[in-house]
């Protein structure tokens, strides 16, 4: 072996021995996602919002979707996996501990108009079947907003509140679908309102799309987008 080979062989285990234990490097996420910035950020043309705070996936080992009825959802999205599960405003890098499981959360940008699940676990080398995700994010109104409703459409089941108020429940072995199921009619404040979101899966891809329309179905889209 040359001395310039050896060399080589010493720096490269330098290189692994010093990224040991550091954050999964944010091109582990492209081109799905990528970090959260602290630039104005509103929704996409068509009123999509991309900005999120995710956690990693808590394991709800499910070999089907079909069991995912209404009361099924409902026990499992009450269930406290982690404190403050309901209030929390999450910073990048948090963890929590759900279990024996060890979690971080993440702020990304979504590059789709919809939030890809499954690429984030994928990215992140995390379980991709048998899932339970949480998503956060702040929508800043520069006014109050009446009449509007929440469009989602998720993969599989999902349910999300807005301001601590349950919203909308997407039951059953779905597909995301754009504008799916709609919320009933609610209120934007002006200022921060929180919309927080629980995407559960058992086989197959997760991901799911969220935007606002007015009282004539038209997307919302001068709306901010934060983390916090």
């Amino acid at each position: 072996m040359t001395r310039k080979n050896t060399i080589g062989i010493l720096a490269a285990a330098i290189v692994g021995l010093a990224t040991l234990g550091q954050p999964t490097p944010a091109h582990a996420l492209t081109p799905y996602f990528t970090p959260a910035t602290n630039a104005v950020k509103t929704p996409d043309a068509k009123g999509f919002i991309q900005r999120w705070m995710l956690l990693e996936p808590i394991s709800k080992p499910n070999r089907t979707n079909t069991v995912f009825t209404d009361s099924y959802l409902r026990a499992a999205f009450d269930t406290l996996y982690f404190p403050d599960q309901f209030t929390v405003l999450p910073k990048n890098g948090d963890k929590v501990t759900v279990g024996e499981q060890e979690l971080n959360w993440h702020a990304l940008e979504s590059t789709n108009y919809n939030v890809k699940l499954f690429r984030f676990a994928d990215g992140l080398k995390k379980n991709v079947y048998g899932v339970l995700f949480w998503a956060v994010t702040v929508v800043n109104s520069p006014e109050e907003v009446k009449d509007v409703r929440l469009s989602v459409g998720s993969n599989s089941a999902s349910m999300w509140w807005l301001n601590g108020q349950e919203a909308l429940l997407l039951s059953g072995d779905r597909r995301m679908v754009v504008d799916d199921a709609m919320s009933k009619r609610l209120t934007l404040k002006k200022g921060r309102n929180i919309l927080r979101g629980a995407v559960i899966n058992g086989p197959g891809m997760s991901d799911f799309c969220v935007r606002f329309v007015d009282a004539k179905g038209k997307p919302i889209t001068n709306l901010s987008i934060t983390c916090q």
